[in-house]
């Protein structure tokens, strides 16, 4: 069985990681344009490098949930073939065992040099000092993430996955994040089976064949077993 599941921040909250932007469209406490744009880097690099310091050291205190690591179960079940893509910049799926992730937003975790594209492992603090290890350029690195206005990372990859699976499984999304919250149509063109599992219904739940409502830590391990019994039965 083919299964491509997408997760966004709601896997992600219940780890104790800040969901994207609140009710009052800020990110805590920032505009997004000013923090999650190149034009916001452009204009203020250290308020930018100071804003992902800071969920940097966060994302080091929080610990992978239930539902992350039902994910990381599945993929290793024979019989499955999973692609686990994420809009989260977190490293929670791989915490809790998944081997390979496509974070299409990218990494928060790792840094990316302007000058030259070298992409670097990164937990300490950036700053405009920041040296690039491998052009030794100074005031280049940058957060090794998608902005507002980048392009994410992966989509072709994405979309064959799609388009060849036997199901799509949205997690925790919010269904307003483009083109992520395109990824359902694109299954059901396909012909692909659709599941969202969420705690409340979002933007996109009317596209889903079923939607079921529910704490990812409770609702995602059901849902894997679920999985495994039914390919159990099939071999």
């Amino acid at each position: 069985m083919k299964i491509v599941v997408l997760t966004g921040a709601g896997i992600s909250a219940e780890s104790g990681v800040p969901t994207f932007r609140g009710s009052d469209g800020l990110w805590e406490g920032h505009r997004v344009e000013d923090v999650a744009s190149p034009e916001g880097f452009a204009r203020d690099p250290q308020l930018v490098h100071t804003f992902y310091n800071g969920r940097r050291r966060k994302l080091l205190e929080v610990e992978p949930n239930p539902a992350h690591r039902a994910l990381a179960k599945l993929a290793r079940v024979r019989g499955v073939d999973l692609t686990l893509v994420t809009q989260n910049i977190d490293d929670l799926h791989e915490r809790a065992g998944s081997e390979e992730v496509l974070h299409m937003h990218g990494e928060l975790l790792k840094a990316r040099c302007n000058e030259c594209g070298v992409v670097i492992p990164c937990r300490e603090d950036l700053s405009r000092a920041s040296i690039c290890p491998a052009c030794k350029g100074i005031d280049c690195m940058r957060p090794h993430v998608v902005w507002f206005g980048e392009v994410p990372f992966g989509l072709d990859e994405i979309a064959a996955a799609i388009s060849s699976s036997d199901r799509f499984v949205a997690i925790g999304t919010s269904g307003r994040v483009y083109p992520a919250a395109s990824f359902v149509s694109w299954a059901r063109q396909a012909g692909v089976s659709t599941l969202e599992l969420n705690l409340e219904e979002s933007a996109a739940s009317g596209v889903f064949h079923e939607s079921r409502r529910g704490r990812a830590g409770e609702i995602v391990p059901l849902w894997v077993e679920e999985v495994i019994s039914s390919v159990n039965q099939r071999s």
